[in-house]
């Protein structure tokens, strides 16, 4: 499985945000702009908090066998494959929506002073935030289901 690159998430994040921006100004000039959903930082930060406490679960039971506690319950492959794939394709999808709500969120700072627009362009950067922290815990959950070296590669003769 390759590992996510923060470079992929980022240009995914700028592309979404400037085509965000440009679809609301889009929109604005012909009506009026849909509104950012008070629900969209609560899903994203409920989708961090349990891709955190994967990542931290696995970790520990990672380090329980790695200890070789006898009450140490195993990490099984497949919920570790599940999880990560979970994880990646959050960070993606985050980073497309976080951007898509920066764009809105940019757009909406041209008009802070009409209460209705200050509380969307507030929900489009809590929604941003929620995003990174998304992104932020599925990297740490792909540090964690990430497979140790090999150090010995296969077919080579060992050091004299």
């Amino acid at each position: 499985m390759k590992q996510l690159r923060i470079r992929t998430l980022a240009g995914l994040f700028l592309v979404a945000g400037v085509l965000s921006w440009a679809g609301a100004r889009l929109w604005d000039s012909v009506g009026t702009l849909p509104r950012v959903p008070l629900a969209a930082p609560i899903v994203l930060a409920v989708i961090a908090v349990v891709l955190l406490a994967t990542a931290l679960s696995i970790r520990s039971r990672l380090r329980a066998q790695r200890e070789r506690r006898p009450e140490a319950k195993g990490v099984d492959p497949m919920m570790a494959a599940r999880a990560l794939v979970f994880g990646q394709a959050s960070a993606l999808v985050a980073a497309l929506v976080a951007g898509m709500y920066g764009g809105t969120g940019v757009f909406l700072l041209e008009s802070l002073d009409i209460p209705a627009r200050r509380d969307q362009a507030i929900y489009a950067g809590f929604s941003v935030l929620a995003g990174i922290a998304v992104i932020a815990a599925a990297l740490f959950l792909e540090r964690v289901c990430k497979l140790p070296e090999d150090d010995d590669t296969e077919g080579t003769a060992p050091a004299a």
